[in-house]
């Protein structure tokens, strides 16, 4: 039966702690997804609604992009997915009594676990300036008061127009078309974030910034190496395709400052052999330190080249370019320094090269663990490189495989949501709309903040996400918000962007993922892309969750018709009445989404094309895949400090807490804690059980304080530390960014420690 939500936030000033686990998923992991569905949904509610998830006939779940095969299981999700799915289709509800009841003062002093856990916002609210309370307003005149402020702007460039992973294909084509029919490239997102990096090596060295494998590709490697990752709480599905993997031959490869249970041993709740036995995952753990990894790909790099005979000649000299300066700078890699910027063995490395050499077909997945570091983008083409080397790119069972997060991350990029679009694609947009969208390139999410803080931007408006949540330097970022004139929300639940806030703010409750979508021609789909470029519908089952809400495309047409008016000759109308008509103008802008509605309609969906994975064709400048020489770079602490890496726990997706415990790494019961090897403890003072306040520095010489966390003597890698976000967001600097990407440098924190 489904339960109220907290009065009131719990008290976690005492996280317990037990030793980590060295299995993921098994019989915990349904158990703990029955309670979590059954408090949000009750029992009836949740199996009408979690049979429906990643099924041909049903809903795309709204958790993290991996991707489903062509034959799909009963229960085609994992704990983490049926977590987002009944916050989602939770029973609980937000009113406007509840904002009546709760002014935005004592909102802005919860926890992000409280505010998500009161349920579903029903109308659309509205916080006029100098109030303290949300009020109900009709959607006309939130629309009015958008269309006000956007008006009154010197410039179109002091909107931002920022976008979620969740938004579907079909909002966030609409989205970007609006804002550049308005007349700026402002489109900061949450790709942002995460895998800016990807993309921008990628496209560098392959000509896409898209993975190139397939789910059957990682069936048929004989190597996969994992790096940066934690498939066992980020992407838990991904357990069963390197099962699958393993079943098929294949060596696994983790490469992580922590160890993982999900990469240790893998209980399958599938099958009841999985479930009692498992499979052990790693053949290798590589525990390196944080922001080593490029230096450990760069000397690896070298030892394939001094092989012998070990290298794909053929494809390096008709497919590739820059391979001699590449080579030289390999050659240059130094065991001690790598030894030092890694902290692993030589014995570790050489065993880690044998497997590469025994390997015909090797794929690379990597997340957050390379993509946010100051050298990120370096590190990528370094793995780039290693694949080229042995023709690794481009046929079956290789290739890169960045893992995204958001569920339609990938997607949004697509559809156009970038601050830097190709003018191609604004060639294509301008022609069938008949507009003119500007060329000068927008803000992105660090820049946004920026803008805000020097009072560049005045208005905020997001499609959905948590973007106080989601950014880096909270005390910065939370000023800059509070200085725009406007900031709005399209959401389904509370977070604390809801609580900081600008002069005036709006928030507009839009229908989930597992909502059905009728509009005036009918009932509607929407279309998302994985993370491996698969296209396919999502269609919800439930009566949404209040007569009041709208869909991200209905509020985005709507919004269009009140800021843009008679002079747009774009049919929003027509649009917000039937999707399909906003899918049939995909088809006619975007490569690879010729008749979208027929192809969109198939049960399963379809792959886009990629040139490097279908014709081993790079469509770079040099129209080849580039090797690429950058320096190698490694971060460098300073004594009596560590470099601490944000992460998630167990209970969380992105800035969304389901719970408050992190199932696999032992600890229960609260979140502010800070896991250090137990030798760096030592040499630091740092009692296990004791609590600490963790202080970054930077080269601003501001300081940024986390306070009162509770040290736990945890098995990291030397030197390092690590704690969850979004509590230690607050000490990366906003300046702290990947070059090129300009992505938040979350994994490489230096801190030191100050009594509590």
């Amino acid at each position: 039966m489904a339960t109220k939500p907290p009065a009131g936030d719990p008290v976690q000033d005492a996280p317990q702690v037990a030793p980590p686990k060295h299995a993921a998923a098994g019989l915990p992991a349904i158990g703990h997804t029955l309670k979590i569905a059954g408090q949000q949904m009750g029992l009836a509610r949740t199996a009408r609604t979690l049979l429906k998830v990643n099924q041909k006939d049903g809903f795309d779940c709204p958790g993290c992009a991996w991707p489903e095969g062509d034959k799909r299981h009963t229960a085609e999700f994992c704990e983490n997915g049926a977590k987002a799915v009944a916050e989602e289709a939770t029973l609980r509800r937000v009113t406007p009594d509840f904002f009546a009841e709760h002014p935005v003062s004592e909102l802005a002093a919860r926890s992000g676990y409280w505010l998500g856990q009161q349920g579903r916002i029903t109308q659309p609210m509205y916080l006029a300036e100098g109030s303290d309370h949300y009020e109900a307003v009709p959607w006309q005149r939130a629309f009015e008061i958008i269309a006000q402020e956007l008006h009154a702007l010197g410039s179109p460039d002091e909107a931002l127009f920022y976008t979620s992973g969740r938004t579907s294909n079909e909002a966030a084509f609409l989205f970007q078309l609006f804002a550049r029919e308005f007349g700026t490239n402002n489109l900061p997102d949450c790709s942002n974030m995460c895998h800016e990096s990807s993309g921008s090596a990628l496209n560098e060295t392959i000509g896409i910034g898209k993975g190139s494998v397939s789910l059957e590709d990682l069936h048929q490697a004989d190597l996969i190496i994992v790096a940066g990752q934690n498939p066992g709480t980020n992407h838990p599905r991904m357990l069963s395709a390197l099962e699958q993997a393993k079943s098929s031959g294949a060596k696994i490869i983790s490469v992580n400052p922590l160890p993982e249970a999900g990469m240790e041993r893998f209980k399958n709740p599938q099958t009841p052999l999985g479930m009692l036995k498992g499979t052990a995952l790693n053949d290798l753990f590589l525990q390196i330190r944080i922001g080593g990894d490029q230096a450990l790909f760069r000397l690896l790099n070298k030892l394939v080249i001094e092989a012998g005979g070990a290298t794909d000649e053929a494809f390096i000299r008709e497919h590739t370019h820059g391979y001699e300066e590449f080579a030289a700078a390999a050659k240059e890699a130094d065991w001690q320094e790598t030894l030092t910027a890694t902290g692993l063995t030589r014995p570790d490395i050489e065993r880690a090269l044998a497997m590469i050499l025994a390997s015909e077909r090797t794929i690379v997945c990597w997340a957050m663990g390379l993509t946010q570091h100051k050298h990120a983008v370096a590190t990528i083409r370094e793995v780039v490189n290693l694949l080229l080397l042995r023709g690794n790119i481009g046929r079956p069972g290789a290739g890169v495989c960045p893992v995204r997060g958001h569920s339609n991350v990938q997607g949004d990029r697509t559809m156009g949501i970038f601050e830097r679009p190709a003018p191609a694609f604004l060639d294509a947009l301008d022609a069938e709309f008949g507009i003119t969208s500007p060329r000068h390139h927008g803000y992105d999410v660090v820049r946004s903040i920026e803008a805000l803080r020097d009072g560049k931007a005045k208005v905020l408006f997001a499609m959905g996400g948590n973007f106080v949540g989601a950014t880096p330097d909270t005390e910065v970022t939370e000023a800059a918000i509070r200085r725009a004139a406007l900031t709005v929300h399209v959401s389904t639940k509370l977070n604390r962007s809801h609580a900081v806030t600008g002069r005036r703010a709006l928030i507009l409750p839009t229908l989930g993922r597992t909502d059905k979508d009728v509009q005036a021609s009918g009932k509607q789909f929407v279309t998302v892309e994985d993370s491996m470029g698969m296209v396919h519908a999502s269609r919800g089952n439930l009566a949404p969750a209040s007569p009041h809400l709208l869909s991200e495309p209905a509020i985005v047409a709507r919004l269009a018709r009140a800021v843009l008016g008679e002079a747009s000759r774009t049919p929003w109308e027509e649009f917000e009445k039937d999707y399909a008509a906003i899918r049939d103008r995909i088809s006619r802008v975007i490569p690879g989404f010729e008749d979208f509605n027929a192809r969109a309609a198939r049960p399963g969906g379809f792959r886009l094309p990629h040139a490097p994975r279908d014709e081993r064709r790079f469509p770079t400048k040099t129209g080849k895949a580039n090797f690429t020489a950058a320096p190698v770079e490694y971060p460098e602490v300073p004594a009596g400090r560590l470099l601490l890496q944000t992460l998630r726990s167990h209970d969380q997706y992105n800035t969304t807490i389901y719970g408050l415990d992190d199932r696999y790494r032992g600890i229960t019961g609260g979140r502010r804690v800070v896991m250090v090897h137990p030798d760096d403890a030592a040499e630091l003072g740092l009692a296990d059980g004791s609590y600490t306040d963790l202080v970054g520095e930077w080269a601003d010489g501001v300081e940024r304080r986390a306070p009162g966390f509770r040290v736990v003597h945890y098995p990291t890698a030397r030197g390092c530390a690590a704690a969850y976000y979004p509590e230690t967001n607050v000490l990366v600097p906003l300046d702290s960014t990947a070059d090129t990407s300009n992505t938040p440098a979350s994994k490489s924190v230096v801190v030191r420690f100050e009594p509590a």
